[in-house]
């Protein structure tokens, strides 16, 4: 079973690789791009038919290693 787990930084956690690919857009003429959020996309194939358990097994794996649940949620979405 595919599987995405997408991690981003929380609201109000500072986000300098966002801030870094904003201020490159503008430089490179892009105008209207407000705030900027970079994250992270992990694809995880998972043994299985269940797409419940599956979706468990990854929530499991972003909470203990993923993403860092101090200062980044994420989002488990079965592909």
């Amino acid at each position: 079973m595919k599987v995405l787990v997408t991690v981003m930084p929380k609201a109000g956690v500072l986000d300098p690789q966002g801030k870094a690919i904003g201020h490159a857009l503008a430089g490179l003429g892009f105008e209207g791009v407000g705030e900027v959020r970079a994250g992270k996309v992990i694809k995880l194939e998972i043994a299985g038919t269940d797409a419940a358990a599956a979706k468990q097994v990854a929530e499991a794996m972003a909470r203990k290693l993923l993403a860092n649940t101090v200062i980044e949620s994420f989002r488990v979405e079965i592909a």
